[in-house]
């Protein structure tokens, strides 16, 4: 820490050691400036952006499909494709479609997907509710949440940041 000093001071002192007058906190008063190789710095920071791009995990979206007649074996059969998926880390979209005269009777659409729903109610986080768009009923679920934030639980609020001249 060099403490508080003039522009020019400051500019005079990073050209004699070969490096930059980096402006880190433009707002405060007086503005915070750190000493540094900015094309280094510039690097480093490039190379961090990578690593998290690279580090990032891609949520895939399954679909299972349903219709008001499945029987018992085929409604079971997709349930342990479901648990399969969910069990990998994936999302799932339930959808249902009404053909025909089953528009009529939605009401058996609604019971399947529930009945899907109540059966997986322990291995999964509604993500989104049964919803009806035209003449398609879908929901969407993931796989359980681990680390759901409590009630009442606030994050840290001392996250400061650390400056210093080198």
């Amino acid at each position: 820490m060099l403490g508080v000093m003039p522009t020019r001071e400051a500019l005079r002192i990073a050209s004699e050691k070969g490096l930059d007058l980096v402006e880190i906190t433009p707002n405060a008063t007086p503005p915070v400036c750190k000493i540094m190789d900015y094309g280094k710095f510039k690097y480093e920071e490039s190379i961090k952006a990578k690593m998290a791009r690279k580090s990032q995990k891609v949520q895939k979206v399954k679909e299972i499909k349903f219709h008001p007649g499945t029987d018992t074996n085929d409604f079971e059969y997709k349930l342990r494709q479901i648990r399969g998926f969910l069990k990998e880390g994936c999302k799932v979209k339930l959808t249902l479609q009404y053909r025909g005269r089953e528009n009529a009777h939605r009401e058996l659409g609604e019971d399947v997907i529930n009945r899907a729903l109540d059966s997986l109610k322990e291995e999964c986080f509604v993500e989104q509710a049964p919803k009806t768009l035209g003449r398609i009923l879908g929901a969407l679920i993931g796989p359980p949440r681990k680390n759901a934030p409590k009630a009442g639980s606030r994050p840290n609020a001392e996250g400061g940041i650390k400056i210093s001249v080198s």
